[in-house]
This record gives C-alpha cells, sequence and structure tokens, in this order.
C-alpha cells in the first residue's frame, strides 16, 4: 500500500506512515526543558555491537513454556521532545514450577548480537510488574506461580536524536532458563494529527500514562477481552496559579475552573454516539462524594459525544455537562466545532473531561491508541512556555490551546 501522508501545514509538522514499514517524521521540536519522565519509564538508548559475543541461548525441546505476548503493539509517541514505546508484556507461567523473574531485555530484533536497548532489572521490573492471578506467594511479585499470570507495563523514551527500533524483542530472564518472546513491530498504529480539544490556558494532562495513572493501568475484562482503551486517556483539568482547580463552594460543580468549559471537535468525521440528560454527581470532598447515578457499563462515561474519525479510530469525550451536547448521533461534525461542555457526569469526581482515542466506539470495550495533537504551548514548573507541534502532552506540564477566536 503507498504511502499516507497527515500533514498540518501551518504548524510545519509531518506524519508519514505505510502499513508495511512505517516512518515517521516530527519536524520543528526541540527537546523541552524541565519535563521529567513519567513514572515507570525507562530511558532507552541505540544498539551497539557487545564488547564481547553474547552467549547464544540454546534451543531446548520442549521450548520453555512461559508465554511472552504483546496484545497490541506500540507506536513511537513524540513528547516534549522525546519518543516514547508504550506497551504490556503479559506473561504467563505454563511450566509445572514456580518461575522468579529477575529482569527483562529489550533487544533491537534487527540486531539479535546487539547489546540491550533498555534492561529492566528486579527492582524496576517489581514496580512495572502487576499480577493478574494468585499464586503460591502473593509477597513476591516476581514469582509467577504455575499456571499464573502477571503484566508488565512498558514504557521506554528515547532522546530525540537516538533511533528508535522498528522492531523488538524482548527475552524474560527467570532463575534458571530464559524465555525469548516474538518479534513486535514499533510503528504499529497510524498517527492521527488532531486539533485542540479545548480553548484557553491552565489546562493539565492528568493521568497521561505513567504507573500512577488509573488510565494506564487500568486492564478491564469486557466482553471477554482483557482491554486498556484509557491506555492513552487523559483528564483535562484546569488549575489556576495557586494549583487550585475551583474558587469557593467544594461541593459546587460551578466553582470549578473546568466547568462549562467549551470542548471542540479534534477531527472532521461522523458522531457515532451523543449522549445527554445524565445529571452531575456532587463533587468528591473530604466529607463525601455522591454519585448521581451509579456506575454500570452504560453510565460511566456520563453524558458523552464519540467521533469516527477515519483510520478506524474513534475521538471520545466524556463526562459532558447535562444540556450542553449539540450535537447527536449521525452528525458530521468540522474539526474546531463546538460539540458540548465539560461537566461532572458519569464516574467524574470532579469536573474534567475525559478524551481518549481508540479502535472501537466504546468506552472499556476498545484499545486506547496513540495521537498527535497539531499545536499548543507547554510549559513545565518555572520554565517559559513554549511552542510544541505534532506531539502527545504528558507529565507534570501545563498546557495552553489558545483562545477562542470564534467566542461561540
Amino acid at each position: 500500500m503507498p504511502a499516507k501522508l497527515i500533514r498540518s501545514r501551518a504548524h510545519n509538522v509531518a506524519i508519514v506512515f505505510t502499513f508495511s514499514a512505517f516512518a515517521y517524521v516530527v519536524t520543528g521540536n526541540a527537546a523541552a526543558a524541565n519535563v521529567p519522565l513519567p513514572d515507570g519509564c525507562e530511558m532507552a538508548g541505540k544498539s551497539k555491537p557487545a564488547a564481547t559475543p553474547s552467549a547464544a541461548v540454546e534451543p531446548v525441546f520442549p521450548p520453555v513454556q512461559i508465554q511472552v505476548r504483546t496484545p497490541i503493539h506500540p507506536t513511537v509517541l513524540p513528547s516534549a521532545g522525546r519518543n516514547y514505546l508504550i506497551y504490556e508484556l503479559h506473561l504467563q507461567n505454563f511450566t509445572t514450577e514456580p518461575m522468579t523473574l529477575r529482569g527483562i531485555e529489550i533487544l533491537d530484533a534487527d540486531q539479535p548480537t546487539a547489546s540491550p536497548v533498555a534492561d529492566l532489572k528486579e527492582a524496576q521490573l517489581s514496580a512495572s510488574l502487576r499480577q493478574v492471578t494468585i499464586g503460591d506467594d502473593a509477597g513476591n511479585i516476581r514469582r509467577l506461580g504455575v499456571g499464573q499470570s502477571a503484566v508488565a507495563f512498558m514504557c521506554l523514551a528515547f532522546e530525540d536524536k537516538v533511533p528508535v527500533p522498528s522492531r523488538l524483542r524482548h527475552r524474560v530472564l527467570f532463575d534458571k532458563t530464559v524465555a525469548d518472546g516474538p518479534v513486535i513491530e514499533t510503528h504499529t498504529t497510524p498517527l492521527q494529527v488532531l486539533g485542540r480539544p479545548l480553548v484557553g490556558t491552565n489546562w493539565t494532562p492528568g493521568n497521561s500514562p505513567s504507573l500512577h495513572s488509573h488510565h494506564r493501568m487500568g486492564l478491564w475484562v469486557v466482553d471477554g477481552d482483557a482491554r486498556i482503551s484509557r491506555r492513552y486517556a487523559i483528564d483535562w483539568k484546569k488549575y489556576d496559579i495557586n494549583g487550585k482547580t475551583y474558587a469557593g463552594d467544594a461541593r459546587d460543580v460551578h466553582a470549578y475552573y473546568a466547568y462549562g468549559q467549551k470542548v471542540l471537535a479534534v477531527a472532521d468525521g461522523k458522531v457515532i454516539s451523543a449522549r445527554d440528560g445524565f445529571p452531575d454527581n456532587v463533587p468528591k470532598t473530604e466529607a463525601a462524594f455522591e454519585l448521581a447515578r451509579p456506575v454500570t457499563l452504560e453510565t460511566i462515561g456520563g453524558n458523552q459525544i464519540v467521533i469516527d474519525v477515519g483510520n478506524g479510530q474513534f475521538a471520545a469525550y466524556y463526562h459532558l455537562q447535562p444540556g450542553s451536547v449539540r450535537v447527536k448521533t449521525g452528525d458530521h461534525v468540522r474539526r474546531g466545532q463546538l460539540l458540548a461542555r465539560i461537566g461532572n457526569s458519569g464516574d467524574a469526581r470532579w469536573p474534567h473531561l475525559h478524551f481518549q482515542v481508540t479502535d472501537k466506539a466504546d468506552v472499556l470495550a476498545s484499545e486506547g491508541l496513540p495521537q498527535l495533537f497539531d499545536s499548543y504551548r507547554m510549559k513545565a514548573a518555572n520554565q517559559a512556555w513554549e511552542t510544541r507541534t505534532g506531539e502527545y502532552p504528558m507529565g507534570d506540564v501545563v498546557i495552553d490551546f489558545g483562545p477562542d477566536i470564534r467566542d461561540k
């Protein structure tokens, strides 16, 4: 299939991809100042020839009965001048004895004798690992009992000048053996360059990927499949210069800076789902949290809009303000169009916009996909504002999407 080009001419951003050999180009961005790595991310480097020949892992029969799989292969994701790979390794012990993990080596699959691009030791592995089934030693997170499963939540970060391998292989180290996983691709998902979902400044990309994010760690079994629909989801919250999200009564949704803010279409597309009529929750405080309606698979997103933005991808907006949804199922929308306003409906503690891109039009029965925003200003800590183009914002930063020039 010939290469397809998604380009934002105004901001000099180009994303180039093919379905047989994915390549990407992001122009005009230098590394951002003082943006720390998300919790759980490891710096990765270029593979180099080993100083001494690597000891070959001799094939054995039967093969080591450890399953190593990656349900959704990652795609290189630029953010603040680095390139990230965010994905999961599902591990399951099919042997007849318990196995203790000692490390994971991440290898460039096209340079099998080179040194690893990253190497997770025991402490790093313990931090990123989550047990799925209960083993015979629940106190040791790295011990896989017979039949037990675990998921390693992987995040690799490459500095902007360091090439990212097009294919990776994982070598999982145990006490007495080694299990090699299959080759995975690193340019799997066509990256959408999206417009801004919001207007104005002082927005934070809350719960973006890290080991502290319930989005990133939110592995759910829905319709029989274990999926992470919120892998790249962002909870957009608005703060003042003092780091407060509201002024006045914390139990009044109208006191929150995010409440009632305009929500925009990030791309042209067709509305797959539009729901309104769910009431706002009373915001959570130390005293209490009052849900307007019990949380179910039907109510979790509250008032919501899901748009088909092409390439098998769906942009979803959740927790919208009651009575604010301005589109209906089947409508065609244009990028930048006013869709609704931020509320506190569904499974929301405080007013914010939950935004995500997925491979299906469902809040949980889908896989979360990476995406880029064409342009925004960003600052970290006490640094100056920087204009970022064709990136995905994450971490402890402040985002400015610019004013509402249409004033609708």
